[in-house]
């Protein structure tokens, strides 16, 4: 193979791993598929995202991931923090879907501003332990391809712009089914579910 089709193949091979990683239930995902069905700060919310994955992947493309794994307690910190983050955020998600009335979300000025909407998926992203373990992940397939590492990165990073601007922007489409609260409850409860889960999943490998 020439140089160049082996960075390509580096490349479709970050994709594929860049989208198995991303596509996937989520806070971060959820704060953009709420954002995009709103209609609201769409666009910041995913440049928000791609600029955050820019640099996760990027770290661990270039092999801080395995120095990370190298300091027991700054991990296990890590850990905890992002546990309790996934219990508070699922604990104020279910209370949302509590509370929900006959309001559509993206119709009241609640939670409705661009100050929180970005407060939102910063903590989401950064918070979040899994990313952490995804940087992790990438180190470690990057050190399998070597000198093409940087290829691995790229498409990684194209899966996650495809992702993010596919989900932001697609989500419109959804906003006819969302025009009823008891679709906003049923993917809040989903939402506390998977949160809850990840977040006892954190705390007991922590």
């Amino acid at each position: 193979m020439t140089p160049t089709s082996e960075f390509l193949a580096a490349a479709f091979a970050g994709l594929g791993t860049g989208l198995v990683l991303i596509v996937a239930i989520g806070v971060q995902n959820a704060l953009v598929l709420r954002e995009g069905i709103r209609g609201e700060y769409v666009g910041m919310v995913i440049l928000v995202c791609l600029f955050s994955d820019v640099v996760l992947i990027w770290t661990g493309v270039a092999g801080v991931g395995e120095m990370v794994q190298a300091m027991p307690a700054a991990a296990t910190v890590a850990k905890v923090g992002g546990a309790g983050y996934l219990l508070a955020y699922a604990a104020l998600t279910a209370k949302r879907t509590l509370r929900m009335g006959t309001a559509l979300p993206f119709s009241t000025g609640a939670n409705s501003t661009r100050r929180m909407a970005l407060a939102g998926i910063l903590a989401a992203t950064w918070l979040n332990p899994n990313v952490y373990f995804d940087v992790l992940l990438l180190g470690s397939l990057a050190s399998v391809h070597g000198e093409l590492r940087w290829g691995l990165g790229v498409g990684t990073i194209g899966a996650s712009a495809l992702w993010f601007i596919s989900l932001g922007y697609g989500a419109a489409l959804l906003r006819p089914i969302f025009a009823r609260p008891r679709a906003w409850q049923v993917m809040d409860a989903l939402t506390a579910v998977v949160m809850t889960a990840l977040g006892i999943a954190v705390a007991t490998r922590a």
